[in-house]
């Protein structure tokens, strides 16, 4: 056991971490350190390259073009997952923390993207609004990394178990549509064919049963496993359409501003709700991965840590939009890894940070990615989707479900997926209305911040008061 330096004003905030085999400082050996990484890098390798797979998806971007952005994810999720464990002047928690492609903006990010297109728009320009709000909404988890304690006052865990469960119930629609062989299937009719729901069948029964095996390793890579197990199968099907590796450039360099920036402010409102839910998400992940690694979740020395993570995150983000790509955060998947491998120690996240970096410089990574047949991912991020909204269930679960949360939950459910159900019900609304509300997880999570904000706290109270005499009652007649 690694004994944990602290002072002695915040010893008693320290939670022993079982099974620790390196601490926060140690340099474990090279080998034992790139073991530790490979493992972190296949717990998160899918959930990087997921979200820019979407969206080039919904786009309908060009092979070229899915395959550099794949890259760059991989490429800046190294860059940020070494400025968090360097801890680079006040930027990054100098913990062992992971960052990769957030899947909280897919919606958004989509949603902005494909109205540029509608509007006669080319990809191109889509793409340059989507950096423009990812690089400028950046500033806003910037900002709020230094008024951290305000922003826990309005992001309540009601309001932000809320929003979680809005963002994965509003994603599996997406999910659903990669199932029945995505957008493309749709128009050429043959969307739900028996073979691409069969492969996605078999990618998501692979993942469960991967799920519940005791094996660690099985479980951590269960995704990764599901992909290449459904991959093979629907190659062998004539699934898989290879043209789109012809053509790749041998290096991805990463250029900055490469499709340039705009911005749209009706379009920047989800961000900005977005934005702030990560900071809230990302206080939780830095707590937990204080606790695995068996350093204070208290005191001056966590405060310090977990201001310079969110303000790392803003900052990743932002370097992300330059590069390219999508806002990064926290990935709350590593912890588990670390209490499995009893390595707790930051400077694994420099290994981390060269494989995703690697990995992201050979654009051939990104292309083999591209290929992958939309039901193989449709079975994988079907289940991943799930789990968002059983995360935010279980934020949830730790609130007082009384007569006021029960309103501010029941009404923001219905209104976040009232429009995503049917979105055409906004159509005759002014054009900033309908850009701002025809977001679910938007128009959701404002309806729980303004119904959190001005419902009484009096209806807590009388709630409580009416349990209990209730409960007197029941104890009267027994």
């Amino acid at each position: 056991m690694t004994k944990v330096k602290v002072t002695s004003e915040e010893r008693v905030d320290v939670k022993p971490a079982s099974g620790l085999i390196y601490g926060l400082n140690d340099r474990p050996p090279f080998v034992e350190a790139a073991l530790a990484a490979a493992q972190h890098v296949l717990a998160i390798f899918v959930g990087i390259i997921t979200p820019p797979l979407l969206i080039s998806n919904a786009l309908q971007l060009s092979p070229v073009d899915t395959a550099y952005i794949v890259s760059m994810s991989l490429f800046i999720s190294g860059v940020a997952t070494f400025i968090q464990a360097k801890k680079i002047g006040p930027i990054g928690s100098g913990l062992l923390s992971i960052q990769g492609t957030s899947f909280s903006f897919l919606g958004p990010i989509i949603a902005a993207g494909t109205a540029v297109i509608e509007a006669g728009g080319t990809p191109e320009s889509a793409l340059s609004l989507i950096f423009g709000l990812c690089f400028f909404g950046s500033f806003i988890e910037i900002f709020l990394s230094r008024f951290l304690h305000l922003v826990r006052k309005i992001i309540t865990p009601l309001v932000t178990g809320t929003i979680v469960s809005i963002i994965g119930l509003t994603l599996i629609k997406t999910a659903i549509i990669s199932i029945g062989g995505g957008v493309v299937a749709q128009r050429n009719n043959t969307f739900g064919s028996p073979q691409s729901l069969g492969v996605a069948a078999l990618v998501l029964i692979t993942i469960i049963v991967l799920n519940i095996s005791k094996n660690p390793i099985l479980r951590m890579s269960s995704v990764v496993i599901g992909l290449i197990i459904g991959y093979v199968v629907a190659s062998f099907l004539g699934m898989v359409n290879f043209s789109g590796l012809q053509g790749l450039p041998v290096i991805a360099a990463p250029i900055p501003f490469r499709y340039g920036l705009s911005f749209n402010f009706a379009a920047f409102i989800p961000f900005i709700l977005l934005y702030l839910i990560t900071t809230i998400e990302s206080i939780g992940d830095l707590t937990a991965t204080s606790a695995v690694s068996g350093e204070p979740i208290k005191g001056s020395v966590y405060i310090r840590r977990i201001k310079g993570g969110v303000l790392g995150d803003g900052v990743n983000s932002l370097i992300a939009a330059v590069f390219n790509t999508f806002p990064n955060t926290t990935f709350s998947q590593n912890n588990g890894v670390i209490q499995i491998t009893g390595v707790g120690s930051r400077y694994i996240g420099y290994f981390i940070a060269v494989i995703l970096a690697l990995l992201g410089l050979f654009p051939i990574v990104g292309g083999i990615f591209r290929s992958l047949p939309q039901p193989v991912l449709g079975g994988a991020t079907l289940i991943m989707f799930g789990s968002i909204v059983v995360a935010g269930i279980n934020i949830l679960s730790s609130v007082q479900l009384d007569r006021r949360a029960l309103i501010v939950v029941g009404t923001s459910l219905a209104i976040g997926l009232g429009v995503t159900y049917v979105p055409e019900i906004l159509d005759a609304t002014p054009t900033l209305v309908k850009s701002i509300f025809s977001s679910g997880i938007s128009a959701g999570g404002l309806t729980a911040i303004v119904l959190n904000w001005i419902l009484p706290q009096e209806l807590s109270e009388s709630s409580l008061e009416e349990d209990e005499m209730s409960s007197e009652d029941l104890a009267s007649e027994a």
